[in-house]
């Protein structure tokens, strides 16, 4: 064997020995990464969001019906049964009757039937502040009160998604982390972090989607309870200012 061959197979063995040193040095730095293990972690924060997304759901079911329930309960069922009563409320009116005017009105959830008793009780201030009061109070005890328990359900209609789209998150950090932490992964292992993805989605999703088509509908009801409130007080107003009228004139 010559020295040029003897040289030759001492720089392979030199070579050889380097990378199987650089190899086990790379496997060493990976060790850690391939110890991670947060599927326990992601187990918790998985059990974690659907309690958050439940607690979700329950209170904007809450609010909606809430709110539905208070529209129904302050305004008339059709534009016929508030002209009914106000005809009703037009005969004491119109006789000066204050006193059977308010009973009438006394007892009645209906913010129509509110307003008017309010401006019959405050009738000595002049027909001009009674409808300043009247439209404040309807303001100010109806539609801000519907306004802030909407904005609750506005608030579940935005942060619903936002929390499945955490879940998600966490499902895809497990299923990563059981990739690191194992050379070969069976997709039943994989499969459990990835439901926790899909699921917390579809669940942020199904909680949004039918309080905005809720939300759509309860706008509705209060237009058309605005309508028909405006309308109602303007010809409370009107039978008003005539019978204060002729109370003076008396």
């Amino acid at each position: 064997m010559t020295d040029a061959t003897v040289c030759l197979l001492l720089e392979l063995e030199f070579f050889e020995n380097g990378e199987l040193m650089i190899g086990s040095m790379f496997m060493a730095r990976q060790s850690p990464l391939a110890a991670l293990d947060i599927s326990g972690l992601t187990g918790y924060l998985a059990t974690f969001i659907y309690v958050v997304l439940a607690v979700i759901a329950l209170w904007g079911a809450f609010c909606v019906i809430m709110v539905w329930m208070r529209v129904a309960r302050q305004r008339f069922r059709s534009e016929e049964e508030q002209a009914e009563f106000l005809a009703e409320l037009e005969t004491p009116l119109a006789k000066g009757d204050f006193k059977s005017a308010a009973e009438l009105c006394d007892g009645d959830p209906r913010a129509v039937s509110q307003l008017a008793l309010i401006a019959i009780s405050h009738r000595e201030i002049g027909y001009a502040k009674v409808k300043h009061l009247v439209m404040d109070r309807f303001q100010r005890d109806v539609l801000s009160d519907l306004e802030q328990r909407l904005s609750w359900v506005n608030t579940v209609i935005k942060s619903a998604p936002m929390v499945g789209l955490f879940g998600t998150v966490v499902g895809m950090m497990g299923a990563f982390g059981k990739l690191a932490g194992a050379a070969n992964v069976s997709p039943d292992v994989l499969a459990q972090d990835i439901s926790v993805a899909l699921i917390t989605t579809a669940s942020g999703l199904a909680i949004a989607i039918p309080l905005v088509l809720l939300t759509a509908s309860i706008n509705i009801r209060i237009r058309k309870m605005e309508e028909l409130v405006g309308a109602g007080l303007g010809q409370v107003l009107d039978t008003l200012r005539e019978a204060m009228g002729t109370a003076i004139g008396k």
